[in-house]
């Protein structure tokens, strides 16, 4: 029998199994990162921000589709994280605009909430690149357009979206040079084609696999374990300030898991450990004081999952006073009717002292594999009691998620574009409190176009880009967005990528040490440099940002 009209409930249950089979295959979308880097994030920012989603329509379900939808799309909306996230939100967002206020639609008007939805993505993003989730939304979607011309059957017409968004997908090389170089599809694209692969499974009642699941957590950590105990004990008594909870996929080119050595080993980072484990998975929750390590130490074993790390001492302090919770910043919000409020995101505890010693005044806790979403924009913009706001997304990946929130907010909100911590860096110590808006925002816009980023990471699998060979293992630097050097060595490496940073005009050079960069090596490094570049005055700050052994910054 033909599907000719989708009312709410059903389009819910569609939502649901997309949701299911995108978190089903996030790691098979994280793996498809062009650079072999550590913190291959966009099936784990799709999933996150999908699930924020679902979970919004499970709180509204009804048979009005243009409630369930407004309500799928609101959810994603804040819960958007990264790049292809956001974008995701604003498929969904003019999808739902589309089918506001109706019952249910047929398959023309299914047809066409797609194409709006691709109208409304390509109106947000400000360069569209073609060979993206952009380019397989919108062949998928003319295709669905032209196929409900010929039939009313929803089911045929998701089919056909589903075969083109393959096609689509297999085309994105051709258009993306680097994505034909490394051998991969688009990582965006992809998620997209297991979330329509979801909806068609709804439509043709079928029901894909759900996503492996480990007894619930929630139980175990209880309202009293995290909440009715804190008004016992005083903020700074808290010994292990961060609750960090996260999921590791297991993976069989890396570590061997023995529960027995994961619960030992993690027990040196902190207390209140939970280990929950079955063949493919692990989900911990650990208090710690140094949480980039905790995740460090779980990707021995696999690719990390919906990791959450939350301000213990922050909250404690809220709770106590029966104030508004906050688990997004370090820092206390701004005072009343202050001029200004400065939201920078930063990985690693060095990093966040960094930020907040120049003049930040709040701290989201983020960054490479941890992307914060759009409501944690918004819920630190609430936070600040300023006239004007300015935010430091410092990573290109977090940029769009800002400017989302910037958009739903009635805050005067302004963000400074910055791709890098040290483009970050350098923005902040050109604000001037006494200054107009504008005329920070174009002094700190110029300062974060006028600095130089480089990082050293490890690469995760083999593979050939930018005329390197690289190997699984190898350490790389990358200048910029480009990688220019690779060694066995990571002080070597490091090396070999100042040497391609620095030149006669460069006055400073700032070294931001990550955790697992020692002491010993960075004397070796500073010594090179000192030997090489004599006109060049160094800063060294301990950074403590995981996954990236050294960020420069030069000047």
């Amino acid at each position: 029998m033909a599907n000719t009209l989708l009312d709410g409930k059903r389009f819910a249950e569609m939502v649901i199994q997309g949701a299911n089979h995108l978190s089903n295959n996030a790691k098979v979308v994280d793996a498809l990162n062009v650079f072999p880097v550590p913190d291959g994030d966009t099936g784990t920012n799709m999933n996150l921000s999908i699930t924020a989603g679902a979970k919004e329509v499970q709180k509204h379900v009804s048979s009005n589709i243009g409630s369930v939808a407004g309500a799928f799309a609101k959810g994603l909306l804040m819960g958007a994280r990264g790049n292809s996230g956001v974008i995701l939100s604003q498929l969904f967002r003019g999808f739902a605009k589309a089918v506001e206020g109706k019952e249910s639609i047929n398959a023309d008007e299914f047809a066409k909430a797609f194409q709006a939805g691709v109208d409304t993505a390509y109106k947000a993003v400000m360069k569209p690149v073609e060979g993206t989730i952009l380019t397989v939304a919108k062949d998928a979607a003319k295709k669905a357009v032209k196929t409900a011309k010929s039939t009313d059957d929803l089911t045929i017409v998701m089919e056909e979206m589903v075969k083109e968004a393959k096609e689509s997908l297999k085309r994105t090389p051709e258009l993306l040079p680097v994505l034909k170089e490394v051998g991969v599809v688009d990582s965006g694209g992809q998620g997209l084609v297991f979330i329509y692969e979801g909806f068609l499974a709804e439509l043709k009642g079928e029901k894909i696999s759900e996503s492996p699941k480990l007894p619930s957590m929630d139980k175990l950590v209880s309202a009293e374990h995290h909440k009715n105990a804190q008004s016992h004990i005083n903020t700074e008594d808290i010994k292990y300030g961060y609750c960090t909870e996260f999921m590791v996929r297991f993976e069989k080119e890396k570590e061997p898991f023995s529960e027995k050595k994961f619960r030992e080993d993690l027990s040196r980072f902190g207390d209140s450990l939970l280990v929950i484990a079955d063949d493919e998975l692990v989900k911990v929750h650990i208090h710690s004081e140094q949480p980039g390590e905790v995740l460090t130490y779980g990707q021995r074993y696999g690719s990390l999952l919906n990791m959450k790390i939350e301000n213990m001492r922050e909250q404690h302090s809220t709770i106590v006073n029966n104030q508004t919770e906050n688990v997004l910043s370090t820092e206390p919000a701004a005072p009343k009717n202050a001029k200004y409020g400065i939201i920078a995101v930063a990985m690693g505890s060095g990093i966040s002292d960094l930020f907040t010693s120049i003049g930040a005044t709040k701290i989201i806790e983020g960054g490479q594999t941890m992307n914060p979403s759009t409501e944690d924009f918004v819920k630190a913009v609430e936070q600040l009691n300023a006239e004007n706001i300015i935010i430091l997304p410092n990573n290109s990946n977090i940029i769009m998620a800002a400017n989302q929130a910037a958009q739903i907010t009635d805050k005067n909100i302004r963000v400074i574009e910055t791709k890098s911590v040290p483009q970050g860096l350098s923005a902040l110590l050109a604000f001037n409190p006494e200054l107009g808006l504008e005329e920070n925002v174009k002094a700190m816009e110029e300062a974060s176009r006028n600095v130089k980023t480089g990082q050293v990471t490890y690469a995760v699998r083999d593979t050939s880009i930018d005329g390197l060979a690289i190997e699984k293992g190898d350490f790389m630097g990358i200048y910029e967005k480009t990688i220019v050097a690779k060694d066995k060595s990571k002080l070597e490496a490091a090396k070999k990528l100042l040497d391609q940073m620095i030149d006669e005009e460069d006055e400073i050079l700032t070294i931001l040490q990550g955790e697992d960069a020692s002491e010993n090596e960075v004397d070796q490094l500073v010594q090179h440099v000192e030997n090489h570049y004599e006109h060049i005055e160094i800063e060294v700050h301990n950074g403590n940002q995981p996954l990236y052994s050294y960020i420069f910054s030069v000047e």
